[in-house]
């Protein structure tokens, strides 16, 4: 990634300072996750080229891979023509999403229920220790 940085005043973030971030792996186009970004996270995302995030739960910067070694190293990040949403292209090393799945988007609607499409690649409880 590039050290300089557009001008963020150009994006469109929320009344709470924040704007939506999915992440998709390059290459495949495969959609991993959907996460949310204020601007600190935004910046440090485009000066380091590793994704971080803002944890509405936390309500704190959220690194993603610091707990659990899932890196996902950012090549592009583009906006959407109203600038009020982000794409990330990332190299995501191992999986995306905390229950151990490659991808959060593993539940499908099929009739009455949420079916389970994708099963966990790995125990959450290895990935963070609990």
């Amino acid at each position: 990634m590039d050290n300089a940085l557009p001008d963020l005043d150009d994006l469109r973030f929320n009344h709470d300072g924040l704007i939506a971030a999915i992440a998709q792996q390059q290459g495949s186009g495969e959609v991993l996750m959907l996460a949310w970004m204020n601007r600190v996270a935004l910046e440090e995302t485009l000066r380091s080229g590793v994704a971080c995030y803002w944890s509405r739960s936390r309500q704190k910067l959220w690194r993603k891979g610091e707990t659990s070694g899932q890196v996902q190293r950012v090549l592009a990040v583009r906006t959407d023509c109203d600038r009020d949403a982000l794409l990330l292209l990332v190299d995501q090393t191992g999986v995306a999403c905390h229950t151990g799945r490659r991808s959060c988007f593993y539940l499908e609607a099929q009739g009455d229920r949420w079916q389970e499409i994708a099963a966990a690649e790995v125990d959450p409880r290895q990935l963070y220790g609990t």
